[in-house]
Formats: structure tokens, sequence, C-alpha cells
């Protein structure tokens, strides 16, 4: 059997759990208890890197715990409350800097191109590239987008599911679509154009319908929705339906499949009590939509709970010989687990 690909991950939330003060980049380095992400056990599982989110969190309870309930057929968790930039910008940078402390640490490769990446794809370092979940931090006339991509920031979602003064994100809502408001803001649209000028990628996960469709008619890249669902398998507001599936794929972009159990099983239940077959059902969906170039993964650790029998990141060879069995071939393993995150980001980017 051909070794297995490394994997270039879409969404991670490891910036979140070190500026929580949970753990601190040493232990990352070393090896610690807990999270999904550590050094070794990335090298275990093959995990090579990925997309570091930025994000700030919800003040009080997020009522995540409400996905949990067993005796529910659906839920509607309330929004949190949208954050101004003042709030958001310090505790941003904050998590720039446990980014910068993981490269001082020997953790990560801070990555701004996809031949950087790639290099650190081989290397004992992990390849990391700055992203930002929610542009809270970014004011409306957007300079600080061009600080934070002095800082290496090279992809962002306009929102997480909180609104901001950019657009509307969905909620945490099951059963339902994403068609839950209105779309980009007149600043939203300047962003758009703003990281079109600088080479960021616009994430469009956790975006609204209407948001998604501003976003596609205004930008000149390929779409990308960093960790997303098909919705035709899990009706939640935070998948894609197969119209957008579809947008996605004429611009030749990308989906990564999120690994977090509310956004796969069909119940819609946040509870890891189940097998990968799910994650294959949603990965031939997504093929059959995007085509073999236009799938990658974006397993949101750190911030979700996933299967059982992937884990944390040492758990990765469970999925790839699941992958394996169902039929994927060498050639498209490697375009899942690393290539197409790599071309889409190249072409974002101008490379």
């Amino acid at each position: 059997m051909s070794p297995q690909p490394l994997v270039f991950d879409g969404h991670n939330d490891l910036l979140l759990r070190l500026y929580s003060g949970k753990v601190d980049a040493q232990a990352i380095h070393d090896g610690c208890r807990g999270g999904h992400i550590d050094l070794p056990r990335a090298r275990k599982g093959g995990w090579g890197g990925g997309l570091f989110a930025i994000f700030v969190p919800p003040t009080g309870e997020s009522g995540v715990a409400g996905m949990m309930s067993p005796g529910s057929a659906g839920y509607d968790l309330p929004l949190p409350a949208a954050l101004p930039a003042e709030q958001a910008l310090p505790v941003a940078l904050a998590q720039v800097e446990q980014f910068e402390r993981l490269a001082a640490q020997g953790v990560i490769t801070p990555c701004t191109t996809a031949g950087e990446i790639r290099a650190a794809l081989g290397s004992e370092r992990l390849a990391a590239v700055l992203h930002m979940e929610g542009a809270e931090a970014i004011d409306e006339g957007c300079e600080a987008l061009e600080r934070f991509h002095g800082l290496g920031l090279r992809s962002l979602g306009p929102v997480w599911s909180r609104p901001t003064l950019f657009g509307h994100g969905v909620p945490f809502r099951f059963p339902a679509t994403g068609d839950t408001g209105p779309g980009l803001t007149d600043a939203g649209r300047r962003l758009v154009r703003e990281c079109n000028r600088l080479g960021i990628v616009i994430d469009l996960s956790h975006l609204n319908e209407a948001g998604f469709r501003d976003v596609a008619a205004l930008t000149d890249a390929p779409l990308v929705a960093s960790h997303s669902n098909a919705h035709a398998l899990c009706p939640h507001a935070r998948n894609l339906t197969d119209y957008q599936l579809d947008m996605i794929a004429e611009s030749g972009g990308l989906v990564g499949l999120n690994f977090a159990s509310a956004f796969l099983r069909s119940d819609g239940r946040m509870n890891g009590d189940f097998g990968l077959d799910i994650m294959l059902r949603h990965l031939d969906h997504l093929l059959e939509h995007l085509g073999e170039t236009g799938v990658g993964l974006g397993s949101d650790f750190d911030g979700a709970e996933v299967s059982r029998d992937i884990g944390d990141c040492s758990g990765l060879p469970a999925l790839r010989d699941a992958m394996r069995r169902h039929g994927f071939d060498d050639a498209l393993m490697t375009r899942l687990c690393h290539d197409n995150w790599l071309s889409v980001l190249a072409r974002n980017w101008g490379e």
C-alpha cells in the first residue's frame, strides 16, 4: 500500500485554545493531554498543518451544549451579540502572538504562499497559514485588514455566526437552511474588494445564503468554504445546499469537509458516537458536485466534537484507511488530503 499522504487542514481552533490559557506553546511542542492537536500527535497522525483560526469567543454561555440533547428533534440556539472592533481587536492580536509563539517554539512554519506550505509539509514543523474566523477585529474602513495582512493573514471569514459590520452568519439551527437574513452590508462589499486586492481568501463557511451570493457576485477568486458539509445529508443551517456547492464548483473553488459531528449526523447532534461511514457519505456527495479537484478536509479540530474513530489529529490514519477501503485511489487521496487546498490557495493568492 502507498504511504498515506499528509493532511493540510482547512480549519482548526488551536489559537483559541492557547489564548484561553488551557495550554501553552511549549506543551504543544512537547505533547500534552486534552484538545485535538499537539506536535507529537500531529506527526503520528500525518497532520501536516493547515489554516489556524483567529477567533474572538462570545462572552457567556454559547449554548452549544443544547445540540447534545438527545430528546430534542431540533434546536435553534440564540446568536451571541455582535462585538465592536475595539473589543475584538486586542483579542485577535493576542492570538496572533500565540501564533508567533508556536513559530518560536518550533511547532509551526508560518506560510503565506503555496510553495512555502508544500516545503513545510515535508519538514519537522507544521505548515501554518493565519486565518480569521469572523472579522470583528476589522474596522469599517478596513484599515486593520492591512495590519493583519502584514502579520501574515491570508484567509478571512467575514462572519462567524453572530452578525458583524460586514454581514450575517447562520445560526446554530437544525433543521434549517442558511437562508436566514440579508446579505453583505456596504462595509462587507468593501471588505470583499479589499481581500481580493490583498490576495486574502474569503471563507464562506458560517455566512448566510444571501451573503454567499453577494460574495460570489463580487469576487474574482475561486470560492472557498473551509469547513462545511452537505445540507442534503445533514439539514443544518451551517451546511451548504447543492445549489451552493454547484456555485463553488463553477468558480473552481473548494469545500473542506468539517469533522464536527453536528454538521455530519442526520440528527444534527454534537455527539461523537458515530463511525466514519457518515464522513464518507459527505465526501461522496461533495465529490459528486465539486469533482475530484474541489474537495479537501476542514476538521475544526479544537473547536468541535469529532468521531470517536478519529478522536484527535493522531487518529487521522483511521480516516485515510477508510477512504482507501471506500475506493479512493492514490491520486484522489493526495488531492483530498492536501493538493486541492494548495491549488485553490495558490490561485486565490495569484501564484
